[in-house]
């Protein structure tokens, strides 16, 4: 695997920044002593950022299941625990040692020196010296399953919670325990130490952070101003801040010497499942299933809030005949530049936040569906519009052309026919597809229960404008694969047959008589058109496939997914031709109008132009 830093070699041109942006849940932040930050995301990727530009420097793909991972980064160490515990160079991605385990690991932790780790495991706790080759010694006293630890500043003493709603005080270097602190009612997925040595910080799930007199064995105050349950903590180097996010995606900052807040962090739309502070102390970074980095003013909070929910809008992609790329991601608006200068050249009238988009393909519209939430209770610069969730726009001006209205929020898929003369969309939460005349916006069919049974997920007309693929997955049902492509005449409006399997995308061959599917089974299924049945089922994706596109000449069909690779086939034979491993998931794909090159929509909001060429491997 490659670990090149950002972006690879074969990106000649990057289209958009991706500051502070991951593929996966955040599960593990951490600074080194030059202020550097670490972060580690599911399922295993590590990534190096510079806090000045906020820009990843290094990246390592790091073959480990676990979801358990902690940092060292005075010791620029690594830690993953799973069924064995693993020990990592941060600064290369490669092994260290590993051990292990005889039951699967519940919480792991270092010393600030990275010298020992600790790991809990049913109801023992193990202490592990990372140049041996077993444990040290084994800590037995909880009565049930561990659920955080957290080694004092000098490394001496160890604080383990268990599910058992106590904390154990042990000598480190003797295994003795020295104390037990009682008073959480529910469970304790967090501790840290203050660097005085004197107070342990505690997150409860019954709503609170206990500060507790370690020597005196009693809490000294209950910060209990949060609303939900809490989930992590941070203590700053310099003792004198405590950060602490809960259940409702909210981070609050202490004073500690007064135990009274600072500031409340709000701006997080995912649950917050690491924080850490900067060696200086003036920067908190906290992150988790927003998939993004949010970098703090320690003291002060936020100076802008973030925009959108990440989970709930669809990369889109596309590139139009005269050499523009169009791009949208999670929480950025619609992004168009030009190919060869990489320079922004149309931004949309009113500036809105969009869940999905589509451009027509001869260039003239854009359309995109609005975002609904809280802030956002109408149009920029227009009247309030209960309904209307779709907009026109002119692609060449960006002025807002035309209002579709009628269709219920939210409108997360969105396709043109051939001619650009219709537009399809619909929304995971209904089975109904409505199509507008373009580029009047009115309504020129409704397809009621367009994929029955399931929720709408791609649209893709048929070159001949007639047909329409309406992609459906049945979230409810359990085999993991289940769904339906509908193929619908939408001149009769009949449905003309329908394809097995859920489908993640779609695209049509450009003589038509093929249709490609990103399957739920991580393969690109190939549909014979005139047969009705599946012709070739092509495999190598090593996680779920997101996107596929035919190049305009047909030769070629290209496909990338959550492996963070983009592969090439042979449209003909299936045979895989090429085959790229990026540093980002791949959410969309699509040709130039000369084939040669591949542009990408990439799980961290940014875009890259690939050629087809290097891409083989060949000049």
């Amino acid at each position: 695997m490659s670990s090149t830093a950002v972006p690879p070699p074969q990106a000649r041109l990057t289209f958009g920044e991706h500051p502070l942006h991951t593929d996966g849940d955040l599960l593990a932040l951490g600074f080194a002593p030059d202020g550097a930050l670490w972060s580690v995301e599911e399922p295993g990727l590590l990534r190096q950022w510079d806090l000045a530009s906020r820009k990843q420097t290094d990246w390592h793909p790091l073959d480990a299941p676990a979801t358990l991972w902690a940092l060292a980064g005075e010791a620029g160490l690594l830690a993953s625990a799973s069924d064995e515990l693993v020990l990592w160079d941060a600064a290369s991605g490669t092994r260290q040692a590993e051990w292990p385990l005889p039951s699967w690991a519940d919480a792991v932790t270092f010393t600030r020196d990275g010298r020992l780790l600790a790991t809990g495991e049913e109801a023992c706790v193990r202490l592990w010296d990372r140049s041996g080759q077993g444990p040290l010694q084994t800590l037995r006293g909880h009565e049930r399953a561990l659920s955080a630890l957290a080694f004092s500043v000098d490394g001496q003493r160890l604080a383990s919670a268990g599910e058992d709603k106590l904390i154990r005080i042990w000598d480190v270097t003797t295994g003795a325990l020295l104390g037990t602190l009682a008073g959480h009612t529910d469970r304790i997925p967090a501790l840290a130490w203050h660097p005085d040595g004197k107070r342990l910080f505690s997150a409860g799930w019954d709503t609170t952070v206990r500060v507790w007199d370690v020597a005196a064995q009693e809490p000294i105050i209950l910060l209990n101003s949060h609303a939900g349950q809490v989930y992590a903590l941070a203590v700053s180097p310099d003792g004198r801040l405590v950060a602490s996010a809960d259940s409702a995606n909210v981070v609050h900052v202490w004073d500690v010497e007064r135990y009274r807040a600072l500031t409340v962090l709000r701006e997080q739309a995912g649950e917050v499942h690491c924080l850490a502070f900067s060696p200086d102390s003036q920067v908190l970074a906290s992150g988790g299933a927003e998939r993004v980095i949010h970098l703090w003013d320690a003291r002060r909070g936020p100076e802008q809030p973030d925009q959108l929910d990440p989970q709930l809008a669809r990369t889109g992609l596309a590139v139009t005949p005269d050499g523009r790329l169009a791009s949208l991601a999670a929480g950025t608006p619609l992004r168009v530049w030009g190919l060869k200068s990489a320079l922004p050249e149309v931004e949309l009238e009113g500036e809105p936040v969009l869940r999905s988009f589509a451009a027509s393909p001869d260039g003239h519209w854009f359309a995109a569906a609005r975002a609904e939430g809280p802030g956002e209770p109408e149009w920029q610069g227009g009247p309030p519009i209960d309904r209307t969730t779709i907009g026109l726009w002119d692609g060449r001006t960006g002025k807002r052309h035309a209002l579709l209205e009628g269709q219920a929020a939210p409108i997360t898929s969105l396709a043109f026919s051939s001619d650009s003369a219709l537009l399809a969309s619909g929304g995971y939460l209904s089975s109904d597809v409505w199509l507008w005349n373009v580029p009047s916006g009115a309504v020129r069919l409704l397809i009621p229960g367009a994929a029955e049974g399931c929720s709408v997920e791609p649209l893709a007309f048929h070159p001949n404008g007639r047909l329409l693929a309406v992609g459906g997955i049945d979230w409810l049902a359990t085999s993991g694969a289940d769904g339906q492509v509908s193929l619908w005449d939408v001149v009769e409006g009949k449905r003309k047959g329908t394809l097995p399997g859920g489908a993640r995308a779609l695209a049509f061959h450009p003589d038509g008589s093929r249709l490609a599917v990103a399957s739920l089974a991580q393969t690109v299924r190939l549909f014979d058109l005139a047969e009705m049945q599946i012709a070739e089922e092509l495999t190598g994706h090593r996680d779920a496939v997101t996107c596929v596109a035919y190049s305009p000449d047909g030769h070629w069909l290209a496909s990338g997914g959550d492996d963070r690779t983009v592969r090439l086939w042979d449209a003909r034979t299936g045979l895989e031709e090429g085959m790229l491993e990026l540093d980002t998931q791949v959410k969309a794909l699509a040709f130039t109008p000369d084939g040669k090159q591949i542009a990408t929509g990439n799980g961290n909001t940014s875009c890259y132009l690939l050629e087809v060429s290097e891409l083989m491997g060949r000049e």
